[in-house]
């Protein structure tokens, strides 16, 4: 009886110690996941300025967001420089960029400007064609009478831009140059001194600036379309973009 006792006893002992067990398993949090670790290189920082502009661009609901890879470093650099400093207005660019210092600006734009993606094929333009003969005169040849150069005088005859800070036309979307135009000539968007392009802009009709950017949407970019070293010429115009 004494055997049998203790047996209960000690089954007794085990159940309960089994059941605080499973009591406590029940009640512990599971084991904590591993933390996600993220690279820290540029191309992962980067990741925030390609889920707006895309790889070459992209259209969103808010309008067309231009393509970064391959544009002038210093072209890059200064405009985040003036959406940081008030000189160019978009709410989510101004407040990406507002705590961002020199240097950091200067590496997100080494980085963008040292890619190279291909260009899609021009869009089929609805423009008529007095309107692509007229955006072709101003691009090409500009328009004397009125002070205005032609865009191969600053951005390069293959207008693929200039090194360091003078952009290509050519690969974007009516829409996108249009707008920018649209900015120039309606004073609300600004560079540094000596501000070439506010000067430029002003000259221009809202028939100029359609004709232009329509012309220039149905032009191939060129191989290769990196930005030239430098124009064989003197600017036109004082231009920050391009110091002497």
């Amino acid at each position: 009886m004494r055997v049998h006792g203790a047996l209960q006893r000690g089954a007794r002992l085990a159940s309960g110690v089994l059941l605080a067990a499973v009591a406590a398993l029940a009640g512990s949090p599971a084991p904590a996941a591993e933390p996600l670790r993220l690279p820290d290189t540029i191309a992962q920082r980067a990741a925030a300025c390609i889920a707006c502009h895309g790889r070459v661009g992209a259209i969103g609901n808010a309008g067309y967001y231009p393509r970064l890879a391959g544009k002038p470093a210093g072209y890059l650099f200064n405009q985040l420089l003036s959406f940081r400093d008030g000189r160019r207005s978009h709410a989510d660019m101004n407040y990406m960029v507002r705590h961002l210092s020199d240097a950091y600006l200067r590496e997100l734009a080494d980085y963008f400007a040292s890619l190279d993606y291909p260009y899609p094929p021009p869009a089929a333009s609805d423009a008529t064609s007095a309107v692509l003969a007229r955006g072709a005169q101003l691009v090409l040849r500009g328009d004397a009478a009125r002070e205005i150069p032609a865009c191969t005088q600053c951005h390069g005859a293959t207008l693929t831009g200039v090194q360091p800070g003078i952009p290509g036309l050519v690969g974007l979307p009516r829409l996108y140059v249009a707008s920018q135009l649209g900015a120039w000539l309606g004073d609300e968007r600004h560079a540094l001194a000596p501000d070439c392009m506010a000067q430029v802009g002003r000259r221009l009709s809202t028939d100029d600036v359609n004709a232009v950017a329509s012309w220039l949407a149905t032009q191939p970019v060129p191989t290769p379309s990196s930005a030239v070293a430098a124009l064989p010429h003197p600017l036109p115009l004082p231009c920050s973009a391009l110091p002497p």
